[in-house]
Order: C-alpha cells, then sequence, then structure tokens
C-alpha cells in the first residue's frame, strides 16, 4: 500500500465532496436537525393526561381523591361532566384519555371499610394508545393506593408494617429523553455514515471517472480505504455534534469518558462506512444506493437495535437477528458512557464487536469492489 496514493484518493473524495451541496447537506447538517428533531419528537414520558370527571358524590372525600390526581402532576382535570352518557361522546372524539367515575355511595363506602365495604372509583381509559394507556392505570392505581393508606391510617399511631423505598440509578428522574439522545448517537451515525459512502463509488461510476482510476496503479484497498477517511473525520465530527447537543440543548449527563466514546466511535463508523462503501460499489447508481442504504439501515437501526423496543421482549428470531444490527452495540456504548459512566472495562466486548463488525464491512467493500472497466 502506498501512503502518497492513499492520500491521493483521499485528496480527492474531499474535492469531490466540496463541490457537492447536497453531500455537505447529508454530513454536516442533516445530524444536528435529525438530533434536534428527534430528540424533540420522541418521548416516553406521559404527563398533563387530559381526564375528565364524574363526581357522583360530591363530597369532601371525593375533592380529596380528585385533588390527589391533580396536584401528581400526570392528570389534568380538565372537564367535569354531569350524565353518565356523555362518557363514549368524548372518548370516542379524543377529547380526553381517561375519565375518573365517583360514584353516589363514594363517602359511606369510604366510612365504612372497616365493617369489610369497599369504596370504589372507577376509571374508564381509551386503550387505542396502548403505551399511554398502561402508563395512565399505573399512574392511576398508586395514586388510589397513596389515598388508601392514608385514609386507612389516619388518626392511628402505628405506621404501615411495610414501606417501600426505591432508588433510580443513572437516570435519576426517569426522563426518557436521557435515554434516547445517547440513542439517537448510534442510529443517526450508522445512517449518515452508511448514506454518504454509498454515493461514493457509484458517483464514479456515473461521472465517467472510474476509467480513470482504471488507468492507475492504485488498489481496490486503496481505494476503499482512501475514500472512507475523509468520512471517518465526518463521522467524529458528527458524533461530537450530536453528542454536545444531547449535553448542552437537552440536558444530558456525560458521565464517562469522552476519548473512550471516540475511539469506540471510531470502530463502529468503519463498519457503518464500510457497509456504505459496499452498498456503492454492487449498484454502482446513486439514487438505487441510496435508497438500499436507507432501507438496510434506518428500520433495522430504529427497530433491532434496542433503541425504540427492548430485545428482550422481541421473539425469539428477532432477538437473534439483532445480533447482526452494529447499532445494537453502538447502543450499549453511548447509553453506558453518557448515563452510566462506565470505561472500556465495561465495554470491551461491545468494542471487540464492533470492531469484528468494522473489519467485515472494509474487507467485504474491498472484494466486491471492482476497479476494472466491463
Amino acid at each position: 500500500m502506498s501512503l502518497f496514493r492513499l492520500r491521493a484518493i483521499a485528496r480527492k473524495e474531499v474535492l469531490h465532496l466540496r463541490r457537492d451541496p447536497r453531500s455537505l447537506i447529508l454530513a454536516f447538517l442533516l445530524p444536528v436537525l435529525l438530533t434536534i428533531l428527534f430528540g424533540y419528537a420522541i418521548s416516553w414520558d406521559v404527563e398533563d393526561i387530559e381526564t375528565a370527571v364524574l363526581d357522583q358524590d360530591r363530597s369532601k372525600a371525593s375533592r380529596d381523591l380528585l385533588e390527589a390526581f391533580r396536584s401528581s402532576g400526570y392528570f389534568r382535570l380538565s372537564m367535569f361532566l354531569e350524565d353518565p352518557h356523555e362518557i363514549r361522546g368524548i372518548i370516542d372524539r379524543g377529547e380526553v384519555r381517561m375519565v375518573l367515575v365517583i360514584p353516589p355511595d363514594f363517602t359511606r363506602d369510604l366510612g365504612a371499610t372497616m365493617g369489610g365495604r369497599t369504596a370504589l372509583l372507577q376509571a374508564i381509559v381509551d386503550g387505542s394508545d396502548a403505551n399511554t394507556a398502561n402508563i395512565a392505570m399505573g399512574y392511576a392505581r398508586g395514586i388510589v393506593q397513596s389515598y388508601s393508606l392514608r385514609i386507612a391510617f389516619e388518626g392511628m399511631r402505628f405506621r404501615p408494617p411495610i414501606r417501600s423505598e426505591t432508588r433510580v440509578w443513572y437516570n435519576e428522574e426517569l426522563s426518557s429523553r436521557n435515554m434516547i439522545v445517547p440513542g439517537l448517537v448510534a442510529v443517526i451515525m450508522m445512517i449518515i455514515a452508511a448514506m454518504l459512502t454509498s454515493l461514493t463509488i457509484a458517483r464514479e461510476w456515473e461521472r465517467g471517472t472510474m476509467e480513470q482510476l482504471a488507468a492507475t496503479p492504485v488498489t481496490r484497498t486503496e481505494v476503499v480505504l482512501g475514500k472512507m477517511l475523509p468520512y471517518i473525520g465526518i463521522g467524529l465530527f458528527d458524533v461530537i455534534a450530536v453528542s454536545a447537543i444531547g449535553v448542552l440543548l437537552f440536558g444530558v449527563p456525560l458521565r464517562g469518558s469522552p476519548l473512550l466514546l471516540m475511539g469506540l466511535s471510531i470502530a463502529f463508523l468503519v463498519g457503518a462506512l464500510g457497509m456504505g462503501m459496499l452498498i456503492s460499489a454492487v449498484t454502482r447508481s446513486q439514487v438505487l444506493a441510496t435508497q438500499v442504504a436507507m432501507v438496510a439501515t434506518y428500520m433495522p437501526s430504529f427497530l433491532l437495535s434496542g433503541f425504540m423496543f427492548d430485545v428482550k421482549v422481541m421473539p425469539r428470531l428477532l432477538e437473534w437477528l439483532t445480533y447482526l444490527i452494529p447499532a445494537r452495540y453502538f447502543l450499549v456504548v453511548t447509553r453506558g458512557i453518557f448515563l452510566k459512566g462506565v470505561g472500556a472495562e465495561v465495554l470491551w466486548s461491545q468494542g471487540l464487536l464492533m470492531i469484528a463488525f468494522g473489519v467485515a464491512g472494509f474487507v467485504a467493500a474491498v472484494s466486491v469492489f471492482r476497479k476494472e472497466l466491463t
């Protein structure tokens, strides 16, 4: 391998980038826009759940219970009903997510709990959004349980027999944004890196400059590696930019080593760029290469990396398939470094897998690429 020829190929690719505004936008602007867009748009936090109330008891006890719901911060009591027949209409129209129904004998049954009776509270939840419905029901059960314990032990001097205390590590506020933004680093870089290099070799064929390369003594390895080098630098810049946005704009903590993040990012980027080069060498068309790169990276990275859904709850066949998705390993790295502050002693296995993926991607790209004209 000649360093002179390698540098020439890399310089040639930089000149291609400078003269192609679309590639520059894809390389520098799109990762920032995607991070901001997804960072704000994707959230699993459920707050201010629109709730209607049908209070048929209209007592101090029912008002106290409703105040417990209101003060929790999870529910917004936005509508008070007079007739049970109104419930179906407001749920069908999507005006509320949940309806609390307090029966007329609520206070009487609450005062007779020592005699074996139980006061009832009905929560009617819109299940068309199963995730929000489950979260809303969980919040409601917690509020009712806390209210019930307060009523049961009111005026008594002894304490409940069991008191649970929980501690949350690494994401103390249970903010979904702290989990989403580090994952976006992995997902976005997988998509952008593969799409950038998917245009490189295809661009040579479409512009007719492959004949010039064919006439030179440059080897296939030098072509692939030389074209990848500028994009490794761009990829590292994008990782830094996306990470800075996560920390400064979204307030995500960066507890681990930035140098370790950069080192493992290089291993990941080589594999992602190699995949793009492989696609570019096979398709020889920029439009087709972009489409194939999007299909091969976007859906697997979002759905099978553990970013949107926990890998452990997937069907066994899909769980095995996730081991072929490199974003899965980089996702563990980014969340581990950002949130947990772990080091190489924990992430070494993920690093080895990403290095293996990078080597495989590079070797596959070199093997498929043909400099000869046909």
